[in-house]
């Protein structure tokens, strides 16, 4: 069986764990566990996608929706924990505008070099648009009152805000079911994308591999994430950089890496519906569950964390939400369109850094 590259990367886990161990420089540990996240996140995917094989279409597809960003979720369950509230909702919007723009971006790029014009279900793409559109709205209720109606003649009622947030994050997560029932049941026809036996070439991990993988990567990460996120203050003053800029630049990119280079390798091989697939479905799933997630587990830790965001980080989701619109909604695309939506990605990320 080929072995993906990346797993390479692997020995940097224990190094990781080393140098955390002897109290090294903060900034190499930084790194370094950073790095350590890329192979574990490409491997709890790798596992998810052998068990979506065992267990058929539907099946597969939850567990592709379930476990498609726990790397995520456990460094921001990590941060939320540490009481990084800034830094969890920077990643979030990061995460989002980092599917959204960058990696559709680089995945239409890929294919157009390929193919002079690629045509991709626009079904599919309407359908994470809008649901992307729904989270802006979501995000953008509460900041706004927090910053206009809720503050009246003095400070902001926190108790108001948070309560606004628990009760919007029931709702996101109502849709988010809403999405999978729509999607996997009662419309899958819609979101049928033709199926090759891609297994031909490579071996199928057994069930019980493919779980014991699954868990032990899993279990890693959440280890890597608590040394990653000790040592982002550290690193963030060392260099000058902000919270906001490493929450959505940095830990977004790390959290979502190995999603990215499947999305771009399936481009490549012009299964454009694919990579769309995994970059906009990505984006929504955090959008509509992590989110909540999140919201649910601050109340859980007894550090409640409120969607309030900063209306920078609501402009850069808002805007990329549209340009996605833009772009997916005829159902083609040619490769300067992947220039433009990579560009706007860098110009927000620019952004963040002189925010930040």
């Amino acid at each position: 069986m080929k072995i993906s590259p990346i797993y390479y990367l692997l020995v940097f886990t224990p190094l990781a764990v080393a140098l955390e161990f002897l109290h090294a420089d903060h900034v190499l540990i930084f790194v370094v566990s950073g790095i350590a996240i890329l192979p574990l996140a490409k491997l709890i995917g790798d596992a998810t996608e052998h068990l979506a094989v065992h267990y058929g279409a539907v099946a597969g597809s939850l567990l592709n929706v379930t476990f498609g960003n726990a790397a995520e979720v456990i460094i921001a369950l990590t941060a939320l924990n540490a009481g990084l509230f800034n830094l969890i909702k920077a990643s979030i919007t990061g995460s989002i505008i980092g599917n959204v723009l960058l990696i559709f971006g680089l995945s239409i790029i890929a294919g157009g070099l390929r193919k002079k014009e690629q045509v991709f279900n626009s079904a599919n793409a309407g359908v994470q648009t809008s649901m992307l559109f729904l989270a802006v709205i979501g995000l953008a209720v509460p900041t706004i009152l927090a910053e206009t109606e809720l503050k009246g003649d003095g400070p902001v009622n926190q108790n108001l805000v948070q309560l606004m947030s628990d009760s919007l994050a029931f709702i996101l997560l109502a849709v988010y079911i809403g999405s999978i029932i729509f999607t996997f049941i009662t419309h899958k026809h819609l979101f049928v994308v033709p199926e090759e036996e891609e297994h031909k070439h490579h071996a199928l991990w057994s069930k019980k591999r493919a779980f014991l993988l699954l868990a032990g990567s899993m279990a890693f990460v959440a280890l890597v994430s608590e040394i990653l996120v000790g040592s982002v203050e550290a690193t963030s003053e060392e260099f000058g950089f902000g919270e906001l800029f490493v929450g959505a630049v940095i830990v977004g990119l790390v959290g979502n890496a190995a999603e990215h280079s499947s999305a771009i390798t399936f481009a490549r091989k012009e299964k454009l519906d694919t990579a769309i697939g995994i970059a906009a479905g990505s984006a929504t799933q955090i959008a509509l569950f992590v989110v909540p997630l999140l919201v649910f587990a601050g109340i859980i830790l007894g550090k409640p964390l409120t969607l309030v965001f900063t209306l920078y980080e609501l402009a850069a989701v808002f805007l990329s939400a549209i340009i996605m619109n833009l772009i997916a909604h005829d159902g083609k695309s040619n490769w300067f369109e992947g220039v433009m939506l990579t560009a706007v990605y860098v110009i927000i990320g620019i952004g963040f850094y002189f925010i930040g």
